[in-house]
C-alpha cells in the first residue's frame, strides 16, 4: 500500500516522510516533556532522544515498504571495513581542519589560546559523543535518506545544490531575530551541506567519510569552544572570525570550508586511484 509513495513527486514524499516521524514522536515526546518539565536539561535528552529512535525507526522500513529495496544499502550504511576506514580518515579530517582554522586564527593575532581546565579531558569525552551523534544523525538524514531521495527526481547538480540547500534552511528554524542575527552562517552551512554531499559520492555512497568529517568538526569545536581554550580578542570584525566566535558564521571560516572541499577532492581522487591500482 506504501508503496504509492513511490509515484509521488518528491515534496510530497518529503512531507510523508517528516509527517510519519512527527505523527509518531509526538505520542512519546508530550508525556516525556510533562514528566521531566522540571528538568530542561533531561526534558531535551529524553525527548530528542526518541525523536531519533523514532526517526530511525521510520528511516528502516521507509525503503522496503516504499521501494521495496534495503533502506540501510541505500542510504551507504553497509557494515563494511572500508566504511569504517572511511570514517576514520573523515573523522581525522574534520579534526585537524578545525584545528587548522584557529590555529591560523591564533597566528595572526586574532585569537588568544589558553590553557585547558582541569575538567577538559570530560570535555573531549562529552565532545566525542556529541560528534558521533551529531555527525551520524544528520549525516543519515542529509546525506543519507534525504540526497538519496533527492537523485530519485532530480539531476546529480540539482541534487546536490538542494542537498546544501535543505542542510542549511533547517538549521535555521529557529526565532525570526535569532535566524536574521546568525544569517551569516547560511552560505557556510550550505557550503558544508554541498561539501558533505560530494564527500559520499566520493566515497562510491558509502556514508563513513561523511559522517566521520561532520562528527570531527562538531567534535573539536566543542572541545575548544566549551573548554574555552580560545579567547578571541577583538581585533577584527566578526565578519571574518564569526558571529560569536563561530567559524561558520565569517569569511575566514568560508575560507578553510573552500580549501576543506578541496581536500575532499583530492583525498577521495587519491583513494579511487589507490583502489585502482590494487583491482589491476
Amino acid at each position: 500500500m506504501l508503496s504509492i509513495l513511490a509515484t509521488l513527486p518528491f515534496p510530497l514524499r518529503f512531507l510523508a516522510f517528516l509527517g510519519a516521524v512527527g505523527l509518531l514522536w509526538l505520542p512519546l515526546a508530550l508525556p516525556l516533556y510533562l514528566t521531566f518539565s522540571s528538568d530542561p536539561n533531561l526534558t531535551t535528552i529524553t525527548v530528542m532522544g526518541a525523536l531519533a529512535l523514532v526517526f530511525l525507526g521510520v528511516l528502516s522500513r521507509w525503503s522496503p515498504l516504499v521501494y521495496e529495496r534495503s533502506g540501510w544499502k541505500d542510504y551507504g550504511l553497509v557494515g563494511s571495513l572500508r566504511n569504517f576506514t572511511d570514517w576514520l580518515q573523515g573523522l581525522g579530517l574534520g579534526v585537524t581542519f578545525t584545528l587548522a582554522l584557529f590555529l591560523t586564527q591564533g597566528l595572526l593575532g586574532w585569537t588568544q589560546w589558553q590553557a585547558p581546565g582541569e575538567n577538559f579531558g570530560q570535555i573531549i569525552l562529552e565532545g566525542s559523543l556529541t560528534g558521533l551523534g551529531v555527525g551520524f544523525a544528520e549525516e543519515v538524514f542529509f546525506r543519507g535518506w534525504l540526497l538519496t531521495e533527492l537523485e530519485r527526481d532530480y539531476s546529480s547538480k540539482t541534487a546536490l545544490w538542494l542537498n546544501g540547500a535543505f542542510f542549511a534552511i533547517l538549521h535555521f528554524l529557529k526565532p525570526l531575530g535569532e535566524v536574521l542575527r546568525t544569517l551569516p552562517q547560511f552560505p557556510a552551512l550550505f557550503l558544508l551541506g554541498v561539501i558533505l554531499a560530494q564527500a559520499r559520492r566520493r566515497r562510491g555512497y558509502r556514508l563513513g567519510y561523511s559522517i566521520g568529517l561532520h562528527g570531527g568538526l562538531v567534535w573539536a569545536y566543542y572541545a575548544l569552544n566549551v573548554g574555552q581554550i580560545l579567547k578571541p580578542l577583538g581585533r577584527v570584525p566578526d565578519w571574518i572570525t564569526g558571529v560569536d566566535g563561530n567559524p561558520l558564521a565569517g569569511l575566514m571560516g568560508l575560507l578553510f570550508l573552500t580549501l576543506l572541499g578541496l581536500a575532499v577532492r583530492i583525498g577521495a581522487g587519491r583513494k579511487s586511484s589507490s583502489l585502482g591500482s590494487e583491482a589491476e
